[in-house]
């Protein structure tokens, strides 16, 4: 995948019911989520409307889960080199949770943390064509990508080392939430980042990246959500620019975005 470095290229839920997060996402988002493949390792793709894919649903084994993992969204940072980046991230106060691995007929990964403790894996892949899994408008695709962490200072720093992301534009939050700063790979801006206030605050969300997903309608989403047994934690909002927003679980707890145009 030739995108630039620092793209974000894929998108992955882990899992430990695949049957309910088939038919919860594909209910609220209007994803189609593949089913098992031939071989050992229960990974199913996720395809959107127009048939291209945004991610894929790995199902979480006994040994994962006695290891510590637990259902979550993640996601892959497209690199240039794997094995570089990978020590790069070490040099700068990140942490190695898998070593780089290939992944057959996909390319070579590995799963990392920032310094901050936020996993993501880095990846190459084979294919000679761009990922799309991350598109600023593109239907059931990724729109924007939020970091909320204990070091927003630090944080931005170490991305910035690595990926050679930079930070265009700010806005200031209510109360004191700080700003939540902007973050673009060359001229595309792939998302944000905002401090974690601390715990017990009322406005905290949890430490972590959070991804939006967009959809047609935002208020049938939220409907959605609370029709196929997930919950709605927030919204449905304006945000700047003029679209809508809920942020939601799903039925395992596990917390995501959504996005829509905004009212006409």
């Amino acid at each position: 995948m030739p995108n630039p470095e620092g793209t974000p290229i894929w998108y992955e839920l882990l899992t430990d019911d695949h049957d309910a997060s088939k038919k919860f996402y594909d209910h609220v988002i209007g994803w189609t989520l593949g089913p098992k493949p031939d071989g050992p390792m229960d990974y199913r793709m996720i395809q959107t409307a127009d048939g291209s894919m945004v991610g894929g649903v790995m199902q979480l084994s006994d040994e994962m889960k006695a290891n510590g993992a637990k259902p979550a969204w993640l996601f892959y940072i497209g690199v240039d080199d794997v094995d570089a980046s990978h020590e790069k991230i070490l040099a700068k106060g990140g942490r190695s949770l898998m070593a780089p691995f290939d992944i057959p007929e996909a390319g070579r990964a590995a799963f990392v943390t920032d310094p901050q403790g936020n996993p993501f894996y880095i990846m190459r892949g084979n294919s000679p064509e761009n990922s799309t899994a991350f598109d600023r408008m593109g239907m059931g695709k990724c729109n924007w990508n939020e970091l909320t962490t204990t070091d927003q200072t630090a944080g931005n720093a170490f991305y910035a080392d690595v990926f050679g992301w930079t930070y265009p534009d700010k806005m200031a939050m209510p109360g004191d939430m700080g700003d939540y700063v902007f973050v673009a790979v060359g001229d595309t801006t792939i998302g944000a980042t905002m401090k974690h206030p601390g715990e017990g605050h009322p406005a905290a969300p949890a430490p972590g990246w959070r991804f939006y997903f967009r959809t047609p309608d935002i208020d049938a989403t939220a409907a959605k959500v609370a029709e196929a047994g997930g919950t709605v934690m927030m919204g449905p909002q304006e945000v700047p620019g003029g679209d809508r927003i809920i942020v939601a679980t799903d039925t395992a707890g596990v917390v995501f975005g959504a996005v829509g145009p905004g009212n006409k």
